[in-house]
């Protein structure tokens, strides 16, 4: 897996500071809050903008690769995510930063969205362990993020967005000088296919699942740091310790609660435990002890469902996974856009307990709507077992990569390919 070409860890570093950005500014937000005088709601708008946006480019990134292909995909992105966090430390104002955070997230997007299909393309030693230095790449990053965020947070506010246009930009230069350019996919996506794709009955059961589930998410993530009354390095440990737990259960725990009680049943289960913790957040709000362990604690239900709902819905989808996937990832993105933004508004025309509490009431009533497609899950379930296995570490991985915006296809032109290889390499009988 570690004897790769520097073209592979260039990209595998681009990827770690990428995916240190879904934690890095959750330490400085009561501090953007104070020194820029905004209420909690105009911070939250950071959330809204960045995951707004990534929901929309979830829409086309598919269609932009497979025009100008992978290396020029990637290249866009982090020019993009370089030049806007830049932009995002250089501002003065709340709304300049919210308008330069959705251009991050347009290029987080188209980067996030090629990153996996690059490696898979590039890596030398087989397959999966493209996969496990991918996974490796994400939950690294998951976890520093926060960590960074509040180190350079404490320094100042502007320094988790100095520091992500730097180490881009590093990677930005690596990528250009030793990536080859993989080649062009075989056929190009349409632009509608994944809004189409949701008047399937099945997909659009796991994304309203995701929307119910992600209000409640980014709720906790974008509204928890300010009851929590810590500095930025502070609340760097506690998400650090939350993305610990997110990454560990995202990789191993969901596969082998799912070996052990099937889809269903542990989605069930992580939903409705994730629904008891936004709860007791709700009611223990002001006990800074409780928030705090109950925050650390959801990186567990974070993990596990990320991957198994993830993992859903590319089991009970009749389309092609591209689709599904960017069909779902815009539908479930829309979602945690809105969530941190309502969360503030409802802290301010009531109080801080009342955020949690209409969070916890939407992620049950997710459990709700996942139960009307039970039995799908269950022959999913089903038909993975008459296939004599269960999902492997390899296609697992590939879910967790899609769960944060990974390239959909990747996995799967990539195993064609090998077949197709492998078919060719047989030696003719005499």
């Amino acid at each position: 897996m570690f004897r790769q070409p520097k073209a592979v860890y260039a990209v595998a570093f681009a990827c770690v500071v990428s995916f240190m950005g879904i934690g890095l500014v959750d330490p400085i937000l009561p501090a953007l809050s104070v020194q820029l005088h905004a209420t909690p709601s105009q911070v939250s708008l950071l959330f809204t903008s960045y995951l707004v946006v990534t929901a929309v480019a979830m829409l086309f990134t598919g269609w932009v690769s497979s025009r100008i292909g992978a290396k020029r995909t990637l290249i866009t992105g982090l020019a993009i995510i370089v030049v806007f966090s830049a932009l995002a430390g250089l501002s003065g104002s709340i709304g300049g930063i919210v308008g330069f955070r959705a251009g991050w997230g347009l290029g987080n997007a188209l980067f996030i969205a090629t990153s996996l299909a690059v490696i898979v393309a590039s890596a030398s030693g087989g397959f999966a362990g493209a996969i496990v230095l991918y996974e490796a790449a994400l939950g690294l990053g998951i976890a520093a993020g926060p960590l960074v965020g509040g180190l350079l947070g404490d320094i100042s506010w502007r320094g988790p967005f100095f520091g992500v246009a730097a180490l881009m930009a590093i990677a930005l230069v690596a990528t250009v000088v030793l990536l080859d350019p993989p080649p062009k996919p075989a056929r190009t996506t349409s632009l509608t296919a994944p809004l189409k794709a949701l008047r399937h009955r099945s997909l659009l059961t796991m994304s309203l699942t995701a929307v119910l589930y992600n209000w409640g998410f980014f709720t906790m993530l974008g509204y928890a740091p300010y009851p929590m009354e810590l500095s930025a390095i502070q609340l760097g440990f506690v998400f650090f310790g939350w993305g610990l737990l997110v990454a560990f259960f995202a990789v191993i725990g969901a596969p082998r609660l799912q070996a052990r009680f099937g889809t269903a049943p542990s989605l069930y289960g992580a939903l409705g435990f994730f629904a008891v913790l936004l709860l007791l957040i709700g009611l223990f709000t002001d006990v800074r002890w409780a928030l705090i362990v109950c925050v650390i604690a959801s990186g567990i239900v974070v993990g596990i469902n990320n991957t198994l709902t993830t993992q859903a819905v590319m089991l009970v989808s009749p389309v092609e996974r591209p689709v599904a996937s960017a069909a779902y990832g815009f539908v479930r993105f829309i979602g945690g856009g809105l969530a941190p933004f309502a969360a503030g508004k409802l802290a301010e025309h009531y109080n801080l307990h009342v955020p949690f509490l209409v969070g916890a009431v939407t992620v049950a009533v997710g459990i709700g709507v996942l139960a009307t497609g039970h039995r799908m899950l269950s022959q999913a379930d089903a038909d993975m077992a008459g296939g004599g296995h269960a999902p492997s570490d390899d296609q697992v991985g590939g879910e967790v990569a899609d769960e944060f915006g990974g390239a959909s296809g990747a996995i799967d032109d990539e195993l064609q390919a090998e077949h197709a290889r492998g078919q060719h390499s047989v030696p003719a009988r005499s």
